[in-house]
């Protein structure tokens, strides 16, 4: 027996260095293939599915614009299911492969309803008393949109979460001077969506919708396929039970406890390294002072001791210093994520009233030229933008930044989101006073009544507001992305990424009861108002503007007084090095040696 015990405690180390080698940066390049070209799908899929429902399906605008931004609403949402699917049972890499294939499966369904004419009602070019779609040919369609939006429910909260787990959490802060995952993410995709917005959209109005629809399908197999051929070296953390019943036991447990008082040495409050060992491997949270009234939780009383004598607490009346911390964290950030919902609401109209501003310009690329650029491929320019701000950012000004603030990602994740929402707000002011100018060039042709005439004014006129956005963009959607994921709890990394669609489904939503209550409230007795149905050139878009640009400066201050008021959580990190086994105690980015006077 003691030559079988020898060998076993020799395959042991292998077994462990096997471990070791699992995830690292090597699995970067299939996770974010699978990433580039699920977007390149999405993007394919959703851009110009306004003029397939009109178009092909012959549904009114109204109709055809509320099942997009319905089922959008529906994608936002379902990444808190998706979430709690992967952090209860399921894990990230099968919440993903799920989450694949059910995605595909919506593609599927809707590429082969374009293909085959029954699917579709007769075609009907003039637009004029058009048959609509029958309701069971709406009704493939409404299966395939909800299908698509369960696939982003489980990929849009687990990938990020995912790629980074396969990086070392401390890299991640310390090698931020050298390149940072968020950023290469963000411009990876933006790439992926650039290509989409220009080929895609080409195909599907020039070719057919078949293609169309069926490019973006074949890439998602191919996301697929790619993100399966890297499983053997994916570091899979198993999931550790439900986080959102952790938060209601410590919520619970307080209630129980409010007759208590908090000790002020924090020193007597529960703690338990061993049940918190398995949702604690990148170190334990430490105490903070806020939020105190939850600490209640944490207190111990006569009626605990015999269990805790036991190492059996009952969690729904006692939790741990670490898990009353997990709340304290999700409820810090719930106020700056909810910052992002007026940003969301802003940008909203880049689909809708920009567009519409860009159908009534000279699309020309040159004055000699017949070519006209689509309303649509104007979102180049704010990806564009958002692409070089990436590359600047990352390549000279994190270098440049990390000498004056000696901070190695140059600013920090709160910082850069208040930049994103300054040059927001530049966007939206510039864009009113371009829509005065289409206005007066309107009046000066005597094109006011006439819709729709083209207006001799360049439709390169929006690249300003275009550019603002995707520069914002380059800001505020990497910083807060990055801060959610480092702020967040460890074992609750998928849930809190599914806050961040939240709050962009939120946004949606915000803009369309903004634009409505605009729409009825600013009509006069001959019924124009801001935001005309018909004829924009009689509208006030102007004031619109003028009027998300205020809303913006006051988030704007609600998020100063956020930011200020953050607390950034500690954590309790032991070195993995073996030859630096020290304490340290890790807050944001900082990393101070506790164990040395």
């Amino acid at each position: 027996m003691e030559p079988e015990n020898e060998n076993m405690k020799d395959e042991e180390p292998i077994k462990v260095a096997k471990q070791k080698k699992l995830g690292g940066i090597r699995t970067m390049p299939f996770i974010l293939a699978n990433e580039i070209c699920d977007r390149f799908a999405a993007t394919g899929f959703n851009a110009n599915m306004i003029t397939y429902l009109t178009e092909q399906l012959n549904m009114p605008l109204v109709k055809a614009s509320n099942t997009l931004t319905n089922f959008g609403g529906v994608a936002s949402f379902m990444p808190i299911f998706g979430a709690f699917i992967a952090d209860s049972f399921a894990g990230r890499y099968w919440t993903i492969i799920i989450a694949l294939l059910v995605y595909e499966l919506g593609m599927i369904i809707i590429t082969v309803s374009a293909v085959l004419p029954q699917f579709r009602p007769q075609q009907c070019p003039t637009q004029m008393n058009c048959k609509e779609a029958s309701q069971s040919q709406l009704s493939v369609l409404y299966i395939s949109l909800l299908l698509t939006s369960i696939g982003l429910g489980g990929t849009r909260p687990c990938v990020v979460a995912f790629a980074a787990d396969q990086l070392d959490n401390m890299k991640l802060k310390t090698q931020a001077k050298n390149w940072n995952f968020f950023n290469w993410y963000y411009f990876l995709l933006s790439l992926s969506s650039l290509s989409a917005i220009t080929l895609v959209v080409y195909v599907q109005d020039n070719v057919s919708w078949g293609w169309g629809l069926g490019i973006p399908t074949i890439a998602m197999v191919v996301a697929f396929v790619i993100f399966l051929i890297g499983s053997p070296i994916y570091k899979k953390l198993k999931p550790e039970g439900s986080p959102f019943v952790r938060l209601i036991q410590v919520i619970v447990a307080a209630i129980k406890k409010r007759k208590f008082d908090v000790p002020l040495d924090d020193k007597l409050l529960y703690e338990n390294k061993e049940l918190d060992a398995k949702i604690s491997k990148d170190g334990r949270l430490v105490h903070s002072n806020q939020l105190r009234w939850f600490d209640k939780a944490a207190i111990i009383t006569e009626e605990d001791t015999t269990d805790l004598n036991s190492n059996s607490p009952k969690l729904w009346r006692i939790s741990t210093v670490h898990r009353v911390e997990e709340l304290k964290s999700i409820i810090r950030i719930l106020p700056i994520v909810s910052t992002g919902i007026v940003y969301v609401m802003a940008y909203s109209h880049q689909n809708s009233f920009t567009l519409m501003q860009a159908r009534t310009m000279d699309r020309h690329l040159v004055k000699t030229s017949s070519f006209e650029i689509p309303p649509a491929t104007m979102a180049v320019f704010d990806v564009l933008a958002l692409i070089i701000t990436l590359a600047i950012y990352d390549r000279l000004f994190v270098p440049f930044a990390s000498r004056i603030t000696k901070n190695p990602a140059g600013i920090t994740c709160l910082q850069r989101i208040g930049v994103g929402f300054a040059i927001s707000i530049c966007a939206t002011f510039v864009a009113s006073f371009v829509e005065v100018k289409r206005k007066q060039v309107a009046r000066d042709y005597n094109l006011l009544d006439k819709p729709t005439q083209i207006i001799p004014i360049s439709v390169f006129w929006l690249v300003p507001q275009y550019s603002l956005h995707g520069v914002a963009g380059a800001f505020f959607y990497v910083g807060k992305l990055e801060f959610i994921y480092d702020q967040s709890p460890e074992s609750m990394k998928s849930s809190a990424i599914a806050l961040y669609w939240t709050a962009n489904g939120l946004g949606q939503y915000a803009g369309t009861f903004l634009v409505t209550m605009v729409h009825k409230f600013t009509a006069d007795r001959n019924g124009r108002n801001w935001l005309p149905d018909r004829n924009l050139n009689r509208g006030q878009l102007q004031y619109y503007y003028m009027l998300v640009t205020v809303i913006q400066v006051v988030n704007l201050v609600y998020y100063y007084v956020c930011s200020w008021l953050y607390t950034y959580k500690p954590i309790e990190h032991i070195a993995k090095d073996s030859e630096n086994t020290d304490l340290e105690l890790v807050v944001d980015s900082v990393v101070l040696d506790v164990t040395k006077p």
